[in-house]
């Protein structure tokens, strides 16, 4: 699996490849966690990813909660 690198990508890597419903829900609770720069789970997938891809999974769950809404 190569790392999503547009909405498209990332959509299809969590609807479809890991099975992932984007509920409200989901993508309220992921965007808290994403945007909360203290917790150790976003300093992990900064440090792993880095900070422009963390970004750019935030503003897609952002995407994501419009369409869902």
């Amino acid at each position: 699996m190569t790392t999503p690198r547009s909405y498209g990508e990332w959509h299809t890597c969590i609807t479809v490849d890991c099975g992932i419903a984007l509920t409200p829900a989901y993508v309220k609770t992921r965007l808290a966690k994403l945007r909360d720069e203290d917790a150790a789970e976003t300093r992990r997938f900064a440090k792993l990813y880095g900070e422009a891809h963390l970004r750019s999974v935030i503003g897609w769950f952002e995407r994501a909660a419009r369409e869902v809404a």
